[in-house]
C-alpha cells in the first residue's frame, strides 16, 4: 500500500548523537535532538533505531561524497541541472529480494534537501520484492536528489542485501523452531543498522555490544584456567548479565551445564554431535550452533533441536541487493508541489 507524505526538513547542523551504537531507539533521543522530521523520527524509533544515530550516519555518508568541506558541491550535477529544476525519482529493485533501510534512505535525503520533499512509500522494510518493483518515490529539487542518490543507495542496498540473505536462512529453518542469529561481525559504525536488517529479514539479534551480554570463548577459557572457571567468574562479577559459553567438546558441555550455564554455543559440532548435545542437555539450557553452517545443511542442524544458528556471514559477507534510482522527467519550479 502506497503511503504519501510531505517532509519539511531544513539542513541539520550535524551535531549531537549518542555514539554508543546501541540502536535501541532510546526515547531520550527525540525529535528535539535532531533535524529529522518528527514523523520520520517516530518511524525509526518504531523500528528500534536511534534517530540521532541514523542522522549522524547520514551526515557521514554525505560528507564522504562532499569531501568534508562546506564549500564542496556535486560538480556534475551543478553543471548539468538548473538550480530550480524539480524531479521525481523512483528507487527501484533491480533484482528480487527482501528490502531494508528505506527510512534510512529518507534520512539521507533529509540532510541534503534544502526544501521540503514528497515521499511515496510503496513497500515497507521486511517485504519481499521482485525486480522492477518501485520501493520509494521521491519528488524534490533535482540537484538535491542526485547529490543524495549514491549515499542513500549504498545504505539501502547494503541493508537490503543483509535482509535478503537472512530471509534465505529463515526460510530454510521454517517450521523447525530454530532461529538464525547474527554476531558482532559488523561494519564499524553500522552495527545497529545491520542488525536491524537482520531483524527485517526474519532473524534475531545476538548482543549489540560487549556490555549487554557475556560470551565466554576459547581465549577466555585459556586465561581463566578452564571453561567452568570462566563461566563462574563472569556470573559472580556480573550476576545480572546473560552469559553464553562456547564449548568445543561434549566434555566441556557437561562442565558448563553442571556449573549452571543457561545458554551454550556448540562450536564446530557436526550434526551428529549436535544431536548428542541436545539429548545431553535435555532442555536445561538453550543451545546455539556455530561453525560448519551453510544454507545447505542449516535445516539438518535445526532439526537436531538447537535453538539458534549463529551466522556471522549475514553481516560480514552478504552481497548487496541491487537497487537503482530511475529519474523521471525534470521540470523547473519554484517549489515542490505537495
Amino acid at each position: 500500500m502506497t503511503d504519501v507524505s510531505t517532509t519539511d526538513l531544513p539542513l541539520a547542523d550535524g551535531t549531537g548523537g549518542c555514539g554508543d551504537g546501541c540502536g535501541c531507539g532510546d526515547a531520550a533521543h527525540d525529535a528535539m535532538e535532531c533535524g529529522l522530521d518528527p514523523s520520520l523520527v517516530q518511524m525509526l524509533q518504531d523500528a528500534g533505531l536511534d534517530p540521532v544515530q541514523v542522522e549522524d550516519i547520514a551526515h557521514l555518508a554525505i560528507a564522504e561524497d562532499m569531501e568534508f568541506s562546506p564549500d564542496a558541491v556535486d560538480v556534475t550535477t551543478v553543471a548539468t541541472i538548473p538550480e530550480d529544476a524539480v524531479a521525481t525519482g523512483d528507487f527501484t529493485a533491480r533484482q528480487a529480494g527482501t528490502v531494508a533501510g528505506l527510512r534510512v534512505a529518507e534520512a539521507v535525503l533529509s540532510v541534503v534537501c534544502e526544501d521540503e520533499f514528497e515521499v511515496e512509500r510503496h513497500v515497507e522494510d521486511g517485504e519481499r520484492v521482485e525486480a522492477g518493483d518501485v520501493l520509494l518515490s521521491v519528488t524534490t529539487r533535482t540537484r538535491d536528489l542526485l547529490t543524495a542518490e549514491r549515499s542513500a543507495l549504498n545504505l539501502m542496498c547494503r541493508l537490503s542485501g543483509i535482509a535478503t540473505a537472512t530471509r534465505a536462512w529463515a526460510d530454510a529453518l521454517e517450521g523447525t523452531g530454530a532461529k538464525v542469529r547474527d554476531t558482532r561481525k559488523t561494519t564499524p559504525g553500522l552495527r545497529s543498522l545491520e542488525k536491524y536488517a537482520v531483524r527485517a529479514g526474519g532473524g534475531v539479534n545476538h548482543r549489540m555490544s560487549l556490555a549487554d551480554a557475556a560470551l565466554v570463548k576459547d581465549n577466555h577459557v585459556v586465561a581463566a584456567g578452564g571453561v567452568a572457571q570462566a563461566f563462574k567468574a563472569v556470573r559472580e562479577m556480573f550476576p545480572g548479565v546473560p552469559v553464553e559459553v562456547e564449548v568445543d567438546t561434549l566434555h566441556q558441555l557437561r562442565e558448563v551445564l553442571d556449573a549452571g550455564a543457561d545458554l551454550i554455543l556448540l562450536d564446530n559440532f557436526t550434526p551428529g554431535e549436535t544431536e548428542e548435545a541436545v539429548a545431553l542437555v535435555a532442555g536445561r539450557a538453550a543451545l546455539e550452533s556455530s561453525g560448519r553452517l551453510t544454507l545447505e545443511n542449516a535445516r539438518a542442524y535445526a532439526e537436531t533441536g538447537v535453538d539458534y544458528l549463529a551466522v556471522g556471514a549475514l553481516t560480514h559477507s552478504s552481497p548487496i541487493l541491487d537497487i537503482g534510482l530511475d529519474l523521471r522527467e525534470a521540470r523547473v519550479s519554484g517549489e515542490v508541489s505537495s
